[in-house]
């Protein structure tokens, strides 16, 4: 469905609908997908699954950063997130994006942002993943990846599946810590696939490749499909339970998430919190646009529909016109 992947990539993208999120924030429904808005409601979240024997690994979430006031920001709120985590005796580790750190303003600048935040993660031993984004954001993201590993060992990163070049990052990266995710974000067919067949199979090829000889895979799927060839991958490849977890992202498919932590599976739930959650969202929905169908009754309200019907009405127009000329 690569029109309805392109709306909601576009959704994502669009400043004054995630700005009119920001405003209604959780009374949207949106607490189906988001584990709180502050730093105490996703301890308490996540505490309630560590109980049900899943771990987690904790978003803050943020768009659109611009200025060093908001990087600086984000990057506080971080710090704090790691001391919590570190207070409460949380099973969880950090997941975060360079751009909310200030990648796209300077990179040094972000640099430090990211070097702050790793060593006092690291005095803690608490893991941090840099999250990837857009293909124009991937290089420098490995760059600050590669420096910053030259001095903690603390960190890991994703690969996406749609890249060209996924393969080859596996390969180079096999000693970290990996999340493999199949790719969330509208890219050019000079660097990407298009066709979820081909993206499919280079997730399915990924995940055994960093499987069988990695440091840590972390599957990142709610397919069943996928799921149920891993389980039947390592057991015919006798791969441990401790050199793998599937991660899906909270509020989807929790029974799943239960039933896989109760096989004795490690399982690591995505937790994302704060009221910046619209452009996270869309891009889970751009993902797999199924994700729609677990949470549609809880998130939409009737504001949330009208507010997507008329973009969804502008984005259809746009690309009939766009046919048109």
């Amino acid at each position: 469905m690569p029109v309805l992947r392109d709306f909601f990539i576009a959704l994502s993208e669009n400043q004054f609908l995630n700005s009119a999120a920001q405003k209604y924030g959780l009374k949207m429904g949106a607490q189906s997908v988001v584990a709180g808005t502050n730093i105490p409601e996703v301890i308490q979240s996540m505490k309630e699954l560590n109980a049900q024997g899943i771990s987690c690994t904790v978003d803050n979430l943020g768009e659109f950063v611009y200025e060093k006031s908001e990087a600086t920001k984000a990057k506080e709120r971080i710090l704090e997130v790691i001391e919590a985590i570190h207070e409460n005796d949380v099973d969880a580790h950090i997941s975060l994006k360079p751009s909310q750190l200030g990648l796209d303003i300077d990179y040094d600048f972000c640099y430090d942002n990211l070097m702050e935040i790793v060593g006092k993660a690291h005095e803690y031993k608490i893991h941090v993943n840099f999250d990837m984004e857009n293909y124009d954001r991937l290089q420098p993201s490995f760059d600050l990846l590669d420096t910053i590993s030259q001095v903690y060992d603390n960190v890991g990163t994703v690969i996406q599946a749609y890249f060209f070049n996924a393969q080859e990052n596996i390969e180079k990266y096999k000693n970290y810590r990996l999340r493999i995710v199949k790719g969330a974000y509208k890219e050019p067919a000079e660097v990407a696939y298009q066709d979820k067949n081909d993206i499919d199979l280079n997730f399915i090829e990924l995940i055994e490749y960093h499987l069988l000889h990695g440091k840590f895979t972390s599957i990142a799927t709610h397919d069943h499909n996928v799921i149920n060839h891993v389980k039947q991958f390592v057991k015919d490849h006798n791969i441990p339970n401790d050199k793998f977890e599937f991660q899906m992202l909270y509020g989807f498919r929790k029974e799943m998430q239960l039933e896989l932590a109760k096989e004795g599976y490690n399982f690591c739930t995505y937790v994302p919190f704060g009221n910046d959650w619209y452009g996270y969202f869309m891009r889970r929905l751009a993902e797999r646009p199924q994700n729609l169908n677990l949470v549609t009754k809880q998130v939409f309200t009737k504001k949330t529909n009208t507010v997507l019907g008329v973009a969804a009405a502008a984005f259809v127009l746009g690309r009939l016109t766009k046919k048109s000329r």
